[in-house]
């Protein structure tokens, strides 16, 4: 008897492995991904403008990066005694506008280095749902804070998210035609803006990303959101807020992600890295002991032995 659905999964043919640089962009569940890709030590960057909800502020950051559109005073403004960019997340700021101005273009060129290098792109798109500020009349990526009767509150249609994710797309092309675009979308839920409001908010994504996915081959679709709610199904899944995925299913994901992304040639550097990870990790109960010490010039061994393979592999 079956007492769980299984998502059929096949590996992909331009799969990540310790040559390959990975760029990942969108909301918080990206972040999760990218920290196993950074715990096992593949080249990537992730979220340099911090977590990015929805298609339209990543297709903004992209179309600035690409044609490098450099960020000015009239980009940013001040509030709360520090300078904010409605372009990108609200953990970026700093007190002084030419600090902040310096900040946003220094990860705007590392970001657009990596646009032309990477040999993969995930986006994960959370929302549909986003924010339009009055003044501006422009989409914004965060709020910062800046009172909500200032903003208008929108759902993107499947057109306008499917014009976004095929901007974005093309627009990476242009400049990276070899690179492999991976997309999901989160299976993070967004109730602050109601149950069934986080359920259509979903459905138009994925209509628009799918609609988008079947006009072109060269974008990849991995079902993280259905392994979440098609597979798992179950709140012990859940953090404690019942909104986050836990580390449970952070793992399960990421294992269904290596089956059909990372290369079978770097399971056996994968788990080398783990136990080096592990060895650092270790608390001796006597830091002083021959065994110890003993312990801590071999795992020295390891770690110079890897950095001769990949010199970018680092700990």
């Amino acid at each position: 008897m079956k007492l769980q659905t299984q998502i059929p999964l096949q590996p992909e043919k331009e799969q990540i492995d310790y040559n390959s640089k990975v760029l990942l962009l969108g909301s918080c569940f990206v972040e999760n991904i990218g920290a196993k890709l950074e715990y096992y030590k593949f080249q990537n960057l992730g979220n340099p403008f911090g977590i990015i909800f929805h298609p339209v502020a990543i297709e903004k950051l992209v179309k600035r990066a690409i044609n490098k559109e450099k960020f000015t005073e009239k980009n940013i403004f001040f509030s709360n005694e520090n300078w904010h960019c409605f372009e990108v997340h609200s953990l970026i700021f700093a007190p002084e506008k030419e600090e902040f101005l310096k900040i946003l273009n220094t990860k705007l060129e590392q970001f657009r280095e990596y646009l032309l290098a990477a040999s993969h792109i995930i986006f994960t798109y959370g929302t549909a749902w986003v924010y339009r500020f009055k003044e501006t009349d422009a989409i914004v990526a965060n709020c910062h804070k800046v009172p909500q009767k200032k903003f208008v509150k929108e759902l993107l249609s499947v057109k306008e998210i499917c014009d976004a994710i095929d901007k974005t797309t093309t627009l990476i092309k242009s400049v990276n035609s070899n690179v492999a675009i991976i997309t999901t979308v989160s299976p993070v839920r967004h109730l602050k803006d109601g149950f069934v409001e986080n359920t259509l908010s979903k459905a138009h994504l994925i209509s628009g990303l799918h609609e988008v996915k079947n006009s072109k081959n060269a974008i990849h679709y991995f079902p993280s959101y259905e392994v979440i709610l098609d597979e798992l199904r179950d709140y012990r899944f859940y953090k404690e807020d019942m909104i986050h995925p836990n580390n449970t299913a952070i793992t399960i994901v990421w294992e269904n992600f290596s089956e059909v992304w990372i290369s079978a040639e770097s399971k056996a550097l994968q788990k080398e890295i783990e136990t080096i990870q592990n060895g650092l990790n270790h608390r001796p109960f006597n830091p002083e002991s021959k065994e110890h010490k003993a312990f801590q010039v071999n795992l020295q061994k390891r770690i110079e032995n890897l950095k001769n393979l990949f010199s970018h592999i680092t700990f």
